[in-house]
């Protein structure tokens, strides 16, 4: 604080101030109160808040079909205990038997000799020994089934959809062929119904024709098993104690632990990659 001897005389000999001088004056500036500054409008430099780009952004709501699929697969993440197991297959005896009949399997029935047909029949054989696999849950029941209705995951324009083979136990090679196509092409038409979407037991899902070599599927309530398929690739396998070039395709298996143990859920995928590396043991169902 500086002091000036023009505005304030001091009491002291000399008009020098004195302590006494000090303190009376700061006494009386601590009683009075500054008047803020005032702002003109003018004064005051406000700033438009940045604008949020939109530059390659698009919104669009969500289809019924999306929006339903959202909550299923919501509702499968919090309601069940999913854990995924896995194996692989050596595809050279499918491919085998595929290059000597296929020809002749398409002259008779009229339509193609896939792969799908011996992973559906190869699952249909696994769960009748593992019958927990293709069962559910209704509160505090397990409800098994003598049957399989078998979903097959299907991608369209619109999304993912399951169609439901019902019985496929009871169809041949080439009745799953037709099926599969028939519901293959009436998803991607949105022409299927109710009753072809509901009751499955067991689903498959086919990210291989996708390029995808390994995943982990989610359930389709109340389903307890759920198999991912995926791409065959030239992998080195040991063969009779050599290192030879194989066409092999990784096996996902996610299940519902809470009905499902662990030593039903990769005993049931040994079982299918012994029927599907040895096909004669589908038509044996040995």
């Amino acid at each position: 604080m500086s002091w000036s001897r023009t505005r304030f005389r001091g009491t002291g000999k000399g008009g020098r101030l004195t302590k006494e001088d000090v303190l009376v004056h700061m006494s009386s500036a601590s009683t009075q109160v500054a008047e803020p500054e005032k702002v003109t409008a003018s004064q005051v430099s406000i700033s438009p808040p940045a604008a949020k780009s939109v530059e390659g952004v698009r919104r669009e709501p969500m289809t019924r079909i999306r929006k339903r699929i959202a909550e299923t697969l919501v509702t499968a993440q919090h309601t069940a205990a999913m854990l995924t197991t896995f194996n692989e297959v050596d595809m050279t005896a499918i491919f085998h038997i595929r290059k000597l009949y296929k020809e002749p399997f398409t002259e008779k029935y009229g339509i193609s000799l896939g792969l799908m047909s011996f992973f559906v029949r190869a699952a249909v054989l696994a769960l009748q020994d593992y019958d927990a696999v293709n069962a559910s849950l209704d509160g505090d029941d397990v409800v098994y089934h003598d049957y399989v209705h078998m979903g097959i995951a299907v991608s369209t324009d619109r999304g993912l959809v399951v169609p439901v083979l019902k019985h496929v136990e009871q169809m041949s090679f080439a009745n799953i062929e037709s099926e599969i196509k028939r519901v293959a092409f009436a998803a991607r038409d949105g022409k299927l119904g109710i009753n072809d979407l509901s009751g499955g037991t067991f689903s498959i899902t086919n990210g291989g024709v996708f390029g995808s070599m390994l995943s982990t599927p989610i359930l389709n309530p109340p389903q307890s098993g759920i198999l991912g398929m995926h791409n065959i690739k030239e992998r080195p396998m040991v063969v009779n104690g050599e290192v030879v070039p194989r066409p092999v395709m990784y096996l996902a298996l996610t299940y519902d632990h809470r009905i499902v143990d662990g030593h039903d859920s990769v005993t049931f995928l040994v079982r299918m990659k012994e029927l599907l590396e040895d096909p004669a043991r589908m038509m044996l169902e040995v």
